[in-house]
């Protein structure tokens, strides 16, 4: 099954399980369209929705091209870079490329880079936070679908190393938001007044941050 748009055909992967009750639709990275939905459902319902989910679907479309865009080449700390793969060294970046060995670890680079950066921009933010809060832990890894995520039981902050490739502002956005979840472990109006009282343009960041 294929779904057209623009004179491209684009391969729709439906997913059946007994379990789901309902039918979700979503584009992947590498544009596929995948439809999760009931052991039961026929083809014939999947592309009727299709057909009826149509604007829908170019808009997820359009957007996950921009995200790949976004992705492309090597990120680090908001700046976009050529790779240039070389034998003489393991990393080198220059002004518009990065020289880059192919067996060199580039995730392992970005955590070591991550802790120390991540680490700094959290304590800043907690010593100069609006309310009084707990010292958390901190840790780092790579998250699919989220930036942070705060345990408030144990006190513990989870940032996505992907945020080593954006600039700082965001970081510093993702970070606020999961230290108010230490006041307000919800996303009530009041959870998001406290954002607001430590970074004014919180919702531009939000909206921004829907293209990576």
């Amino acid at each position: 099954m294929e779904f057209t748009y623009n004179d491209r055909d684009y391969k729709v992967v439906i997913e059946r399980k007994k379990s789901n009750r309902n039918t979700y639709i979503r584009v992947k990275k590498d544009l596929s369209i995948l439809v999760t939905t009931n052991k039961l459902t026929t083809d014939r319902y999947i592309k009727s929705l299709l057909e009826e989910s149509s604007n829908n679907i170019v808009r997820m479309i359009d957007s996950q091209k921009v995200k790949n865009k976004n992705n492309e080449g090597f990120n680090y700390l908001g700046k976009k870079y050529d790779i240039i793969y070389v034998d003489y060294t393991d990393i080198s970046i220059g002004e518009e490329k990065v020289f880059l060995n192919k067996n060199f670890d580039i995730d392992k680079w970005y955590k070591k880079q991550a802790k120390k950066l991540f680490k700094e921009r959290l304590d800043y933010w907690y010593n100069n936070f609006s309310r009084k809060i707990p010292h958390p832990s901190l840790r780092i890894r790579k998250m699919s679908s989220r930036w942070g995520v705060c345990n408030t039981k144990l006190k513990v902050v989870t940032l996505n190393l992907e945020l080593i490739k954006r600039d700082i502002k965001y970081l510093d956005y993702v970070i606020v938001h999961e230290l108010s979840h230490l006041i307000y472990p919800n996303h009530s109006r009041d959870f998001w007044n406290l954002v607001e009282e430590n970074i004014g343009d919180y919702k531009k960041y939000r909206k921004e941050m829907k293209e990576f």
